[in-house]
């Protein structure tokens, strides 16, 4: 980049006087003031442009490598499934299958479900009725109807 020092730039700034003029001076030092802004924005952009296309690049390269190691793997489980397979429908063919009485016997041998008698539809409320009723709290739901009689002035 250009070196300019406090001396070129007092140099620049007494020419810039003496040329354009001390009227002008401070409208013509916004402008370049302006145009220096912008041309730094536009090369911010130029680089951010230049960092999110080169992210692109290895997310790209990431992506390949993903999906080359999805295809080793999906071809993996195919090649062992297959084997799988084959050993599944030797052993099975080689077995003998079981005669029906064996299988009577088995579910005979298995004993009965039976319900644990826990009547879980109940609740037990931790907090005791001794201590809701002190509080005032309600322990029974009641209708709109209900609250309405319950409540009328008598």
């Amino acid at each position: 980049m250009i070196d300019l020092g406090i001396s070129k730039i007092a140099l620049i700034g007494a020419v810039a006087l003496i040329v354009i003029g001390p009227e002008k001076l401070p409208g013509v030092a916004r402008m370049v003031g302006t145009l220096i802004g912008k041309a730094q924005r536009y090369m911010s952009d130029v680089k951010a442009e230049v960092n999110r296309s080169m992210e692109l690049d290895e997310l790209k390269k990431m992506k390949e490598t993903v999906e080359t190691a999805a295809k080793d793997v999906q071809k993996s489980i195919q090649t062992n499934a297959n084997e799988f397979e084959k050993t599944w429908a030797e052993a099975t063919n080689t077995e003998t299958v079981a005669s029906t009485t064996d299988v009577t016997a088995l579910l005979e041998a298995v004993p009965e479900y039976r319900h644990p008698k826990k009547n879980w539809r109940l609740k037990a409320g931790t907090t005791p009725n001794w201590y809701k009723a002190r509080a005032g709290v309600r322990t029974k739901a009641l209708s709109g109807a209900a609250r309405v009689a319950r409540f009328r002035p008598k």
